[in-house]
């Protein structure tokens, strides 16, 4: 016959030892699933840290754009500068 007990420790894990008439042991020692949150935490700050470099990206090359497009438009209107003053000088009024 066999006999089979649980013991359970302080930090939630349990162990389940079966005995048998032969004089066999058999100790199960179960998981207390900490480190199952532990990788959890770890997935989820990775995942944060993803995001948070790329929302920095796209927020630079959002400000990029805008410096390029700001530069095109003074470029546009120093060319309308330069050509209504070429057009002055061929025809004075």
């Amino acid at each position: 016959m066999a006999t089979e007990r649980i013991t359970e420790h302080p930090d939630g894990s349990t162990d389940r030892v079966v005995e048998r008439d032969g004089g066999n042991t058999y100790v199960d020692r179960g998981g207390s699933g900490v480190g199952g949150v532990i990788i959890g935490i770890a997935v989820l700050a990775l995942v944060a840290i993803i995001a948070f470099f790329l929302i920095s990206q796209n927020r630079n090359e959002s400000l990029r754009t805008s410096a390029i497009t700001g530069a095109a438009h003074s470029v546009s209107g120093a060319a309308n500068s330069v050509g209504n003053a070429a057009t002055s000088a061929v025809n004075p009024k």
